[in-house]
């Protein structure tokens, strides 16, 4: 157990920093989800641009490594892609 203040209250931040980490990251890969299910091209280019944005949110603050993003983002336009081309 910790014997000073500050490490104690440095557990009780870096906790409730990796719920939020945790919460904000399982609400971007449900959007992720959501899209990837969607057939139709109108649905996956409306909800496109706020899951980008999710994600670049989330590279930003180091949830997820910046690499990841860019490959969840070029995973997520290749499908945008395929669909816009009718294949």
């Amino acid at each position: 157990m910790a014997n000073h203040k500050s490490s104690i209250k440095r557990i009780r931040s870096n906790e409730a920093k990796r719920q939020r980490n945790r919460y904000q990251a399982k609400t971007v890969r449900t959007l992720i989800k959501e899209v990837r299910s969607k057939d139709k091209k109108a649905d996956v280019v409306k909800d496109l641009p706020k899951v980008i944005a999710s994600i670049d949110k989330l590279a930003k603050k180091n949830v997820f490594h910046k690499n990841k993003a860019s490959n969840l983002k070029s995973k997520l336009m290749k499908k945008a892609n395929k669909l816009a081309a009718g294949k």
